[in-house]
């Protein structure tokens, strides 16, 4: 550090350093934490999507016999069975799910982390402004990955499961262990990225490189992206599962173009007050 109290490239390289370096312990820990438990994890949240009684099958039938549609809402059954092709599997599959799990939990750690490294380069104003951020990333992180677990992950598997492709006695349906947690990690993690564009909206329109007027004169190719952006979500082709992550981002548009009019209102009152 020089006199004037300015770090140096150097100093920068160490300061990065030693956040990667605490962002892995805490990793690390909530993966061996999760590894250690593995058994109900695997159990209880993992393979629960792909289970008949899985709570979001059966609050939905609930759902639809309470509003007078019968069966409507009731999916068919599901019923999985994963296989194992190699020796390994079952452990390395084991560490899978430790590992991206262990992101998950400690996400809202990994991301104060982040924050701390960035900080000191911001303004009082600018830090100030991004005043609880880590909270609301946190939970528009969290809201995508519930979404994508109780919501997306059932009707993609339930899809998956049921669809048949010529005649029965011709195939055994039998998914790999592996396909199938890589199927829910990209989904869980897909929608959690995903919820975070109000976060992004906000950023951005607080460092001037959108506004308001700009996401309205561009909404039509933002919900062409959406779309794909569902599509590349959601492992299974049919309409319902792109529906069901389409809807809840172009809402999510929405209320990105609410916060960055609010980012533009405050800056032209700004404006006001220091002319």
């Amino acid at each position: 550090m020089n006199p004037n109290g300015e770090m140096s490239f150097v100093d920068h390289l160490e300061e990065l350093r030693w956040h990667i370096a605490r962002s892995l312990l805490v990793w690390l820990a909530a993966a061996i934490l999760i590894f250690i438990y593995i058994d109900f994890v695997y159990d209880q949240i993992i393979y629960a999507p792909a289970q008949s009684d899985f709570v979001t099958y059966i609050y939905f039938c609930k759902f639809g016999h309470m509003i007078g549609l019968g069966d409507g809402l009731c999916m068919p059954p599901v019923n999985i069975a994963l296989q194992g092709i190699t020796v390994s599997g079952p452990f390395m599959s084991a560490l899978n799910i430790a590992m991206v799990g262990g992101i998950v939990l400690a996400f809202p750690y990994l991301f104060w982390e982040l924050w701390r490294f960035i900080k000191p380069a911001l303004s009082p104003k600018e830090i100030k402004s991004a005043r609880g951020s880590i909270f609301w990333v946190s939970l528009c992180f969290f809201s995508g990955a519930a979404f994508g677990y109780y919501l997306l992950a059932p009707f993609t598997f339930n899809f998956l499961a049921n669809f048949k492709l010529g005649s029965a006695s011709t195939y055994k349906y039998l998914p790999t262990l592996d396909d199938y947690i890589e199927t829910l990690t990209n989904i869980i993690l897909g929608c959690g990225i995903a919820f975070e564009l109000p976060v992004l909206a906000f950023v951005l329109a607080k460092i001037g490189l959108i506004n308001a007027a700009f996401m309205r004169r561009y909404r039509k190719y933002a919900v062409v992206i959406i779309l794909i952006v569902a599509a590349v979500i959601t492992p299974s082709p049919d309409w319902t599962s792109q529906a069901i992550v389409s809807f809840p981002l172009l809402l999510l548009y929405e209320l990105s173009v609410i916060i960055t009019a609010r980012v533009d209102k405050k800056k032209v009152k700004e404006e006001k007050e220091w002319s």
